[in-house]
């Protein structure tokens, strides 16, 4: 049988092609992201949304695949690689942080002030009046492990329940735009309002009829910044000048909310909502009162993280030491913290 000689010219020629295409997989390699995807929510304009209609992410676009249902989520799906960023409540982050999920905080996404704020409400004349007349009631909260859970759980203790009595209080998932109306069907005793924005908190008290029993500010003692924007320690390894961008410029997107007057950021939020073309109401936008971020542009401080750190070491979810703040979080790519 004959050996099957190919001509040197053709071996010249495929060896130029194939080594061309591996010098452009290695070059590829080398290219850091241009388009992030990402969670939005419906009906709400996020951060980096704003930047990016701001023309704060410059060159670079974001790619939204579908709709969050919380912080947990949000997690999973970024160390997972299924999404490029996410964003949490700094509790849920410690806790994946302990279980080996290295993300690191690089902005400062949501929180709570006067304006803005997390709550538990009742329905006018319910009985419950304080932390003891929770026991055995249901309070809805919108996710389990997230910031409604620590508030109701820290309100519960100051308020001088036992952990069993603690017990006796029931946590219902039910997602946020539900709870108002499982409320005043009764079907909860108190359901937790507000978080990411107050929308939700302050369309039911405009409807009257249910009355605050606590807010997470009275509960924690100050405004503070509750959760952060996160990337995965290997994405940032991997595309530093990426994130440096997009913290650059969502951190200036927060600065713009915070310092543009109430009116002309909604109409901002708006017109965003309009150009996505999603299908989504406005209705809920008149409710925006301010960001809730503590720091300027979303710098992050320590104390955002060791607060809830001593919280899960009280709650014998952490061992002592086992979470250090300054891993957790880094200021090195927002402009605001120099």
């Amino acid at each position: 049988m004959k050996k099957l000689v190919m001509p040197i010219f053709i071996v010249v020629v495929l060896s130029i092609i194939l080594s061309g295409c591996s010098s452009n997989k290695s070059a590829a390699k080398e290219e850091e992201d241009k388009v992030l995807q990402y969670q939005g929510s419906p009906g709400v304009v996020s951060y980096p949304e704003l930047a990016e209609d701001l023309g704060y992410l410059g060159d670079l676009k974001l790619e939204y695949i579908g709709d969050s249902t919380g912080g947990p989520e949000s997690i999973q799906l970024t160390a997972t690689k299924q999404i490029d960023f996410g964003a949490a409540f700094n509790g849920a982050i410690i806790k994946s942080y302990a279980q080996n999920v290295k993300l690191k905080s690089v902005v400062g996404y949501y929180g709570s002030d006067e304006n803005t704020y997390m709550g538990a409400y009742v329905l006018e004349g319910s009985p419950i009046k304080s932390a003891k007349d929770l026991i055995g009631k249901k309070i809805g909260v919108n996710i389990l492990g997230a910031h409604a859970e620590f508030a109701v759980k820290d309100y519960l203790r100051k308020g001088g329940l036992t952990e069993k009595e603690i017990e006796q209080v029931t946590l219902v998932t039910i997602p946020m735009s539900n709870g108002e109306q499982a409320l005043r069907n009764q079907q909860l005793d108190a359901v937790v309002l507000g978080g990411t924005s107050s929308i939700a908190r302050d369309r039911a008290l405009e409807r009257g009829g249910i009355v605050e029993l606590f807010s997470d500010i009275e509960v924690f003692g100050s405004e503070f910044t509750a959760g952060d924007l996160f990337f995965s320690e290997q994405y940032i390894k991997d595309n530093p000048n990426t994130v440096k961008q997009v913290v650059e410029g969502v951190a200036k997107a927060i600065e713009w909310a915070q310092t543009t007057p109430r009116e002309e950021v909604i109409s901002r939020f708006e017109d965003i909502i309009d150009k996505r073309g999603r299908k989504e109401t406005k209705d809920n936008l008149k409710y925006w009162k301010s960001t809730g971020i503590a720091e300027k542009g979303g710098v992050i401080t320590s104390s955002e993280f060791e607060v809830w750190i001593e919280w899960l070491v009280k709650n014998d979810e952490l061992k002592e030491g086992q979470v250090k703040a300054e891993d957790l979080y880094t200021n090195e790519f927002n402009p605001f913290a120099q």
